[in-house]
């Protein structure tokens, strides 16, 4: 990695009212996944106060930010109504909104969704297709002035796996994100409210995927702030041989990985391993 690739790194992120300051070790936004059928742990967390229960022990855990969905975006997953979303997801972004300070993102494409959430009390749009599934979205995020997390995905959640394709993939994700951060601006959001996601997994081969968690620090170029989500996703069973196997271990040694190109942003299940390795990793010199 150029030493040259962390002179435009982002160093904070506003968000709806407040901003968090970016350091040398990646913040972790903790996983509330409010579905029967997500890929990791769809059904675990489904009833409301199981997700805030979760929510406040990734907290505990050393959890910066806290994502709540309500849909699952894993391959071939079914789109979920606006109405249920809101059902699965409003009672535990109010009760959290009311329980902690960590600021709460909702994880959704669904202009609907996100404006609800944010009424209740939720600081950020995580929205997988960058803020392009539905027209309405840029406006909610530009009237609240939220903060939003602009993902790159090659299809939708329904075709991304069939035959994902790329010439060079770190750097035609990068003219995507490139080009959808200055369509955001020139549509009116404020920049400095503005997180990239470079979408392992979504869209994108095995062999994809570990080229692209080996170029994060490509993006820095862009001076916005880098979220990244690998967490427990199949790249890490292929990579041990075991697809069965835990994958908690595999998602603390990519965490390293990107720590080290500098990637501000962690989105993880497992927030207690992967914070204790980062402190240690910062504690003998990896930072």
């Amino acid at each position: 990695m150029p030493e040259a690739a962390l002179q435009s790194r982002a160093t904070a992120w506003r968000l709806r009212t407040r901003s968090l300051t970016l350091g040398s070790r990646p913040l972790l936004m903790g996983i509330v996944n409010v579905t029967p059928d997500s890929f990791s742990d769809g059904g675990r967390f489904l009833d409301p106060q199981k997700a805030v229960d979760h929510a406040l022990q990734l907290v505990a855990e050393g959890a910066d930010i806290l994502d709540v969905g309500g849909e699952s975006t894993r391959p071939y997953s079914q789109p979920v109504s606006n109405d249920q979303q809101v059902r699965r997801v409003l009672p535990v972004i109010t009760a959290l909104a009311r329980q902690t300070t960590a600021p709460i993102s909702i994880d959704t494409s669904s202009a609907a969704v996100a404006q609800a959430c944010l009424d209740a009390g939720a600081e950020i749009i995580n929205d997988v297709t960058g803020l392009g599934g539905d027209h309405a979205m840029v406006e909610v995020a530009r009237h609240t002035g939220a903060a939003v997390c602009v993902m790159h995905m090659q299809g939708n959640p329904q075709t991304m796996q069939d035959n994902p394709a790329y010439a060079d993939v770190v750097e035609e994700v990068f003219a995507y994100l490139k080009s959808r951060l200055g369509a955001l601006v020139g549509a009116g959001l404020d920049p400095q409210r503005i997180a990239l996601d470079p979408g392992v997994g979504f869209g994108k081969t095995h062999e994809h995927n570990l080229t692209l968690l080996a170029g994060c620090w490509r993006m820095h170029e862009l001076g916005r702030p880098l979220l990244v989500g690998h967490s427990r996703k199949g790249y890490i069973g292929k990579v041990i041989g075991d697809k069965d196997a835990d994958r908690t271990a595999g998602t603390v040694g990519v965490a390293l990985s990107l720590a080290r190109q500098g990637v501000q942003i962690l989105r993880v299940h497992d927030v207690r391993p992967v914070r204790e390795a980062l402190l240690l990793f910062e504690a003998t010199g990896g930072l």
